[in-house]
C-alpha cells in the first residue's frame, strides 16, 4: 500500500533478537536413493500442503446384542462409498455407446480414443496404435486414497468436523490397523536392497497392498505411488534393483511417470490434463517416447482418455464425411485423467442435472413462500424466491452475506421443510450457528436431537434442533439428519456454505446423496482460494449458468470490508482506519518478519487492539522458508507456550492444526498424551491421534497457510508476506488471508511491490476440469 496507517508499535530499527530457524529435518537413512520422501512438497514460498481429496468416516453404530458385530466408522463409510461408486458405474455403463474413432478426430488422436474404448470393452486395441503384441494385462493399481484409522480412533474424534478421527494421507495410511508386520518386513528388505529409506516400508505396504514386495521387484517404479517420492528417486531405486536392465525407455517407467504426473496435477487442482501438456511434462521427465507412454498407461487401465468439444454448444456436422472438409470439423481437445476424478465429475454432472430437472418438494404453497420472501430483506428475498421453485441455486457474497442463507434456512424450516446447512469446518459451523441463534452448542444440540441413524432421540425429543453441520459430519452420519431407507440424506433443503472449498469428489458424494425433489443451495465467496482437492466446482457452476444465481448486495462493513472488497476486484486501496483496523508493519528480511510477528501477537495487538494472543491468527504463504509456518510456530511457541515438546514435539496448551485428511485442517489445542496417543481438543470435541500418526497429521497452529485458514475467521489476523514468498502471492491468496480478520489486520510486509502486483495482475491459477463440458452436454441428464 502506498500510505501506511499508524502502526501499533515502534517500527524504527532497533536491536532485535532474530528467532532461530528450526534445524533441518534429518533425512531418512538411505536418502541418497529416495531423499526426503514425505507427504509435503515444501518450498520457501510454496503453499504446498499435501493437498488431496477429502476422505470422511462415520461414527460406529451400536449392535443390539453382545454377539452382534459393531460397524466401525471406517467400515460404515467405506460401505457407503461402495454403494455410491456402484451407482456411478451403473450410470456410466448405461451411457456407454459405440465410439466412432473418425467421426470427430483423425490420426493418432482418433486411434488413441478408439484404443481406450476397445480396451474398456475388452476388445483388442487397434493395430494402428499397438503395432507390437499386446503386453500381458495386470490389474490396475488404484491411486492411493486416504483411509480411516481404527474404529476406536474414529469414535474418539467423530463430531468435531465429523469423522474427525479419520486420519491418513495418500501413501501414508492403510487399512484399519495397517499392514501386517510380515508384509512390512518383506517390503523393508526390498527397499534396503534398492537403497531406499527403510522408513517408507509401512507406506509402501499400505499403498501397494498384498504382495507389495513382489510388486516392487516386478516394477520398481511403483515406488512412485508413495507420496513424496519423485521420478529421479524412483529411477535410482530401479537402477539398484534392475541393474543393466534399467533403461529410460522402459515401458514400466513410462506408465509410472504418467500416473505420477496425473496425481501431481490432481494435487494442483486439475481433474485431467490436456494431451499436449501431459506429453510435454513426460518429455521433461526424460521419457523418450511420450505417446507410447500415454498409450501404455491407457491400455493398462491406469488412466482414461476423453475428447471434449471446445464449444459444447456448437452443432455436430450432419454428415461425418464433412469432417475432412474445411469448416466441417468440430473443435475438440484430448484429455487424459485418472478414473477416480473422471467418475466423480460425471457423477456430479448427472446428479446436478437430476436436481435441476426434478420438481422441488412442495411443502408450503407458493403464497407461503412469497410471504416468507416478503418478510426478508434485499438479496435474502431473492434467494428465498429462487429456492422456492428450483432444485439448484447459487448464492455469492462475502462474510456479511451469510445472513441471507440463514434467513433462507429459517424460512424453509418455518414452512415445514427439513432444511440443513453444512460448512467445511467447526469454526464455520459455529459462526453460522450463531446467526441462527445456535451459538457454539449447535453441533452438540444436533447430536442430542437425532440419533446417528437420523431418527429422533426420545430422551431429547423436546430439545430444539439447530440444523448446522459440517460437510464431513453430514457425509459420515456423525452429524446432521442421517439417511433414509434408500441411503439418501433425510432432508428437503441443503445449504452448503463455503462452496468454493468443494472438491469434485466431495461434491459428487453430496449431490448423489440428495433425494429427488431436494433443493441444493451452494453459497460462498467466489474470490477466495479454490478447494484443496481437484476441481473448481463452484466456479465451473457459476460460469455454466445452468441455474439461478443470486449475488448478495450486502457489503462487508468497515475498513476491513472496504479493503477486502477492493482486493476482490483487483485494487489494493488505501483505507481510512481510525481504530487501527488495518496496520502495515514493513520489514527488511525474513528474520525481522519473524521477530515483528511474535511482537505483534504477544504484545502489540493485545495491548493496542484488545485482542488476546489466543484469538490472533498468523497467516503466511508456505510451510517452509525462513518465515514459513515452521519457523513462525517455533518462535511463537517459545514466546507463548515454551516447553520441552515431550509429546512428539508438543506440550499441553500448544495451539495445533489437525489434518484428519489431506487438505482439511481443524484448529485445536493439545491436552496431553498417553499410551493411546496425543490428546487434542478440536471444535469442542476430544480427539486422540495415535502416536504413529502425529507427525503426519498434527502441526503447531499459531501460524497457518491461507489454504489452511479458509473457512475460519478470527478477531485479529497477522498476515506475513516475506520477500522469499512473492512467487506464491496471487489475488485469491491475498483476498483470503486478509479476509480472515473480523476486527484487526496487521500486515508484516516484506514483499515490496509484489503485493500490489499480485492483487492487480495475478488471478487464480487456472485448473483443467471437464465439468463445464459435462454440464453443457445434453446426455449429462
Amino acid at each position: 500500500m502506498s500510505t501506511e496507517p499508524e502502526p501499533t508499535e515502534n517500527t524504527d530499527p532497533e536491536t532485535r533478537p532474530t528467532a532461530p530457524e528450526p534445524e533441518p529435518e534429518p533425512a531418512p537413512e538411505g536418502a541418497d536413493a529416495v531423499p526426503g520422501a514425505e507427504a509435503d512438497a515444501e518450498g520457501a514460498g510454496a503453499d504446498a500442503e499435501g493437498e488431496g481429496a477429502e476422505a470422511t468416516g462415520s461414527e460406529g453404530t451400536e449392535g443390539d446384542g453382545a454377539d452382534k458385530a459393531q460397524l466401525s466408522e471406517a467400515e460404515a463409510e467405506l460401505a457407503a462409498q461402495r454403494v455410491e461408486r456402484e451407482r456411478i458405474a451403473r450410470r456410466k455403463a448405461e451411457k456407454q455407446g459405440p465410439v466412432e474413432s473418425g467421426a470427430k478426430l483423425s490420426g493418432k488422436a482418433a486411434d488413441l480414443l478408439a484404443a481406450v474404448r476397445a480396451v474398456e470393452s475388452g476388445a483388442k486395441p487397434v493395430a494402428a496404435v499397438f503395432s507390437e503384441p499386446e503386453p500381458p494385462r495386470r490389474p490396475a493399481q488404484e491411486a492411493a486414497r486416504p483411509r480411516p484409522v481404527s474404529a476406536e480412533a474414529g469414535r474418539s474424534g467423530a463430531g468435531a468436523g465429523g469423522a474427525i478421527g479419520a486420519v491418513a494421507s495418500p501413501g501414508g495410511g492403510g487399512t484399519p490397523g495397517g499392514p501386517g508386520p510380515e508384509a512390512v518386513e518383506a517390503v523393508r528388505r526390498v527397499l534396503v536392497e534398492g537403497g531406499a529409506p527403510e522408513g517408507l516400508s509401512p507406506q509402501v505396504a499400505a499403498v501397494l497392498g498384498d504382495g507389495a514386495d513382489d510388486v516392487l521387484r516386478a516394477d520398481p517404479w511403483q515406488l512412485l505411488r508413495v507420496a513424496g517420492v519423485r521420478p529421479e528417486q524412483a529411477d535410482g531405486f530401479a537402477r539398484a534393483l534392475l541393474g543393466p536392465e534399467c533403461a529410460p525407455d522402459d515401458e514400466r517407467r513410462g506408465r509410472a511417470v504418467t500416473v505420477w504426473l496425473l496425481e501431481q496435477a490432481a494435487l494442483a487442482g486439475h481433474t485431467a490434463l490436456e494431451m499436449p501438456a501431459l506429453t510435454a511434462a513426460l518429455a521433461q521427465r526424460g521419457v523418450p517416447d511420450t505417446d507410447a507412454a500415454v498409450q501404455s498407461t491407457i491400455a493398462e487401465a491406469e488412466a482414461l482418455v476423453f475428447q471434449d468439444a471446445l464449444d459444447p454448444t456448437a452443432p455436430e456436422p450432419a454428415d461425418p464425411a464433412e469432417d475432412d472438409e474445411e469448416g466441417g470439423e468440430r473443435p475438440v481437445r484430448i484429455l487424459v485423467g485418472l478414473e477416480r476424478y473422471a467418475l466423480a465429475e460425471e457423477s456430479l454432472a448427472d446428479g446436478l442435472a437430476r436436481l435441476i430437472n426434478s420438481v422441488p418438494k412442495e411443502d408450503g404453497s407458493a403464497e407461503d413462500w412469497e410471504r416468507a420472501a416478503r418478510s426478508a430483506k434485499g438479496s435474502a428475498a431473492e434467494l428465498i424466491r429462487a429456492t422456492a421453485t428450483h432444485g439448484l441455486v447459487l448464492h455469492t457474497g462475502g462474510e456479511a452475506s451469510l445472513a441471507e442463507p440463514a434467513a433462507l434456512l429459517e424460512a424453509a424450516r418455518g414452512l415445514g421443510l427439513r432444511a440443513w446447512a453444512a460448512t467445511h469446518s467447526p469454526l464455520g459451523r459455529d459462526r453460522f450457528g450463531t446467526l441462527l441463534g445456535a451459538g457454539r452448542d449447535s453441533a452438540a444440540a444436533s447430536h442430542q436431537a437425532t440419533r446417528p441413524d437420523g431418527t429422533p432421540d426420545s430422551d431429547h425429543a423436546g430439545a430444539p434442533t439447530h440444523p448446522v453441520t459440517t460437510v464431513a459430519g453430514l457425509l459420515s452420519g456423525a452429524e446432521g439428519p442421517g439417511r433414509d431407507g434408500d441411503g439418501a440424506f433425510d432432508l428437503d433443503v441443503l445449504v452448503v456454505l463455503d462452496a468454493p472449498q468443494l472438491d469434485v469428489e466431495t461434491a459428487a458424494l453430496l449431490v448423489e446423496s440428495l433425494p429427488d425433489g431436494a433443493r441444493l443451495v451452494l453459497a460462498g465467496d467466489p474470490a477466495v482460494l479454490w478447494s484443496a482437492g481437484p476441481g473448481r466446482v463452484f466456479a465451473d457452476l457459476l460460469a455454466a449458468r445452468i441455474c439461478p444465481q443470486v449475488a448478495s448486495r450486502t457489503p462487508d462493513p468497515g475498513p476491513l470490508g472496504e479493503l477486502v472488497s477492493g482486493i476482490g476486484i483487483g485494487e489494493l486501496n488505501q483505507v481510512e482506519a481510525p481504530g487501527k483496523e488495518v496496520v502495515i508493519v514493513p520489514v527488511r528480511d525474513a528474520g525481522e518478519a519473524v521477530h515483528r510477528t511474535v511482537q505483534l501477537v504477544a504484545d502489540s495487538v493485545p495491548r493496542a487492539i484488545g485482542v488476546p494472543a489466543e484469538q490472533t491468527q498468523v497467516i503466511t504463504p508456505g510451510h517452509g522458508g525462513a518465515a514459513g509456518t515452521r519457523a513462525l510456530n517455533a518462535a511463537l511457541k517459545e514466546r507463548l507456550n515454551p516447553g520441552p515438546g515431550r509429546f512428539g514435539g508438543f506440550d499441553p496448551g500448544d495451539r495445533i492444526a489437525y489434518s484428519p485428511t489431506p487438505g482439511r485442517t481443524i484448529p485445536g489445542h493439545v491436552v496431553g498424551a498417553d499410551a493411546e496417543g496425543l490428546r487434542l481438543t478440536c471444535g469442542g470435541e476430544d480427539v486422540v491421534v495415535p502416536k504413529e500418526r502425529v507427525e503426519q497429521s498434527v502441526r503447531h497452529g499459531w501460524a497457518l497457510t491461507a489454504h489452511q485458514a479458509v473457512g475460519g475467521r478470527w478477531p485479529a489476523v497477522v498476515a506475513v508476506l516475506p520477500g522469499d514468498a512473492v512467487q506464491a502471492l496471487t489475488r485469491p491468496w491475498v483476498y483470503t488471508a486478509f479476509g480472515r480478520a473480523s476486527r484487526h489486520l496487521s500486515v508484516v510486509h516484506g514483499a515490496d511491490q509484489a503485493l500490489a502486483r499480485a492483487v492487480s495482475e495475478i488471478p487464480a491459477k487456472p485448473r483443467t476440469t471437464r465439468l463445464p463440458t459435462l454440464l453443457a452436454t445434453p446426455t449429462a441428464g
